[in-house]
């Protein structure tokens, strides 16, 4: 089988994943309700079409998490002061303190993938990680130029 990076990032990322909803079951909370979660605890106020541009789902996917996550008392909607057909998400007390809690879930499982690169292993892997985003970037930015 050829070695190549897209799959090689796509396995590690599907890995990673799939460890993150068996550790944050115990708080049931899934992995795309956990990037919801720490997105409005970095932006409170954040559209669901917002949302789910940055969790990259649908709208309609993102409007299931953000309905589930409200009925749980975890966000709340409202709507946006000048354009009222937007309701920004903001996190509930609850919302914050269980963000809190897998945020720590999650620290641990990437404090462990760090530990097994070492130091210099993993700040090298995030500088080639970034290198690798800059490519992707430039060859979008240069096929639209092209157009």
């Amino acid at each position: 089988m050829e070695r190549r990076i897209g799959d090689h990032i796509k396995r590690v990322e599907q890995e990673l994943t799939s460890t993150k909803h068996a550790a944050l079951r115990p708080l049931k909370v899934n992995v795309p309700q956990y990037t919801v979660l720490r997105a409005l605890q970095q932006e409170p106020g954040l559209s669901g079409a917002a949302l789910a541009r940055r969790s990259m789902v649908t709208p309609q996917t993102m409007s299931s998490v953000l309905s589930n996550l409200e009925g749980r008392g975890l966000v709340e909607r409202q709507p946006h002061p000048i354009h009222q057909h937007i309701l920004e998400a903001r996190l509930t007390r609850s919302g914050h303190a269980l963000v809190r809690r897998a945020d720590d879930v999650v620290r641990d499982l990437e404090d462990l993938l760090a530990s097994r690169l070492g130091e210099d292993g993993a700040a090298g892997l995030l500088a080639q990680l970034e290198r690798c985003s800059q490519a992707l970037t430039d060859w979008t930015a240069a096929r639209r130029a092209a157009k």
